[in-house]
């Protein structure tokens, strides 16, 4: 950090009036809210999105500050403890703004607080418990159900009282405020999955019933909303270079910081039920049909963006602008949009899926917004399955073209031969797994490619089979760029 932006004072409770004009503040007095929400995993996505929905309510109603609870502290939400759990977030748009994010009053570490964790968990003022763990925080199989296999939820089901995953958690938190007679809470995911709440509430019974408790699982169906919900926001990695202009223009410093794009939007199925948050007064989507919306942005924008991300990668390109900039990369993916997903997706009133994608074109050529390709590839066996996958097999069962939708199939496939061979490791829960399938390949598609046909985590045994899609995919794999002709 340079001596200038070193100089600015740090950002705390204390410090709030020495913002520069034009950085939005709390408008509310943060010693008299109460905490009414308890997220998982309070990473730069949540911070930058649901937190500031609720910082907007708090202005209105005191009830709705977030008690952070961190499954594998990353540091973020440590520094912002420093700064009283405050935090800055730039709105990067053709105008920079700045906003301070007041709504978080309490960090909890569950390595170290796990008992804190539960008394909040078992607080009558919390009435959700929002989760931003990523695709692989819920440890679904390729069937979409839980794994019960997996080796963290076999630990959690040997020792229930001490879970180390989000299921393991929500589980016994509802376990305990059943065998105190209390209203359960409503676990609202708040990740890329599709119909996250179905496969939520899926997850957890049959956890439930893993642990032998039919009494739990009862009450679990009886009793628990799981709602279903789509989020969007575009949210690159913060950077030094970003604290430095922050501690600039806003004229504090901030450890903590979040960037993300101007635009936000936030679905939530319309079943919190009685006592929950005025969502709808910020400007939360509450609606019944939460799978339109979802299938839009998680194939439109999320499988774009997988798309411009390892075709990009591979291409030499950096970032979502350099992807957008490569011609011949960005007509393929607006053609893959416009024409093969599209058809994959249900009409519905309110949806103009033309416009929609003109703007998500649009949002992805921002220049103020520096998107890392190489984020955006991270766990991509958790996220093309639902990105990209899914897609292919609509458009193959409708008897339509799967040619675009092998590119990034493609790509992914010679991205991960590059970099296990280049020794570095894949932030992806079968790093294992990539790692030796890429070590093993030899550029021959006919050898290479049925070890990646055979992650079933990937691609379900019947697609696998398919031969219209093998002969795809194998040409994709050969030369993945002709396809963007």
């Amino acid at each position: 950090m340079n001596t200038k932006s070193a100089a600015a004072p740090r950002l705390s409770t204390k410090t709030l009036s020495l913002a520069k004009p034009g950085v939005v503040l709390p408008q509310y007095d943060r010693s008299k809210t109460a905490i009414g929400i308890v997220h998982f995993g309070p990473g730069a996505f949540h911070r930058g999105h649901q937190a500031c929905y609720f910082d907007s309510l708090l202005q209105r109603d005191p009830r709705w500050a977030i008690c952070g609870a961190e499954l594998m502290p990353n540091g973020l939400m440590e520094n912002a403890g420093v700064q009283d759990n405050l935090y800055i977030v730039a709105e990067l748009d053709a105008n920079i703004h700045y906003r301070v994010v007041g709504s978080h009053t309490e960090y909890l570490k569950a390595h170290g607080q796990a008992d804190k964790i539960f008394a909040r968990l078992l607080d009558p003022n919390v009435k959700l418990v929002t989760s931003t763990v990523t695709e692989k925080g819920y440890y679904l199989g390729g069937n979409g159900e839980l794994d019960l296999d997996n080796p963290a939820i076999a630990a959690d089901l040997k020792h229930p009282t001490a879970p180390g995953t989000l299921i393991g958690w929500v589980t016994e938190a509802l376990a305990r405020r059943k065998a105190a007679g209390m209203v359960p809470f409503v676990p609202v995911s708040c990740d890329n999955v599709m119909e996250n709440g179905n496969k939520y509430h899926k997850a957890v019974l049959s956890y439930a019933a893993a642990r032998g408790d039919k009494d739990l699982t009862a009450w679990i169906t009886d009793n628990v909303r799981f709602p279903n919900t789509m989020v969007d926001s575009i949210t690159p990695a913060a950077t030094p270079e970003l604290m430095e202009r922050i501690a600039r223009e806003a004229g504090l410093r901030c450890e903590a910081p979040v960037q993300r794009e101007a635009f936000r939007q936030w679905v939530v199925e319309d079943i919190l039920g009685e006592g929950a948050p005025d969502l709808a007064s910020v400007g939360v989507m509450m609606t019944k049909d939460v799978a339109a919306y979802e299938f839009a942005k998680l194939r439109l924008l999320n499988g774009a963006h997988s798309t411009l991300a390892y075709a990009g990668l591979m291409r030499g390109r950096e970032s979502v602008g350099e992807a957008m900039a490569d011609t011949k990369l960005s007509h393929a993916v607006e053609l893959m949009m416009r024409e093969d997903i599209v058809p994959t997706l249900r009409k519905t009133p309110g949806l103009n899926f033309s416009a929609y994608i003109s703007d998500l074109l649009d949002r992805f050529r921002n220049p103020a917004l520096t998107h890392k390709l190489i984020q955006i590839a991270s766990d991509g066996s958790q996220k093309l399955p639902y990105r990209i996958v899914g897609s292919l097999t609509d458009a193959l069962k409708g008897g339509r073209s799967i040619r675009r939708f092998t590119i990034s199939l493609g790509a992914w496939m010679r991205f991960v031969e590059r970099q296990a061979k280049a020794g570095i490791a894949f932030q992806d829960p079968l790093n294992d797994k990539l790692t030796a399938i890429g070590k093993a390949c030899t550029g021959n598609a006919a050898a290479d490619v049925p070890k990646f046909l055979a992650l079933r985590e990937v691609f379900a045994a019947d697609l696998a089979e398919n031969p219209q899609f093998k002969a795809a995919i194998l040409a994709a794999y050969e030369n993945f760029e002709a396809l963007l002709d």
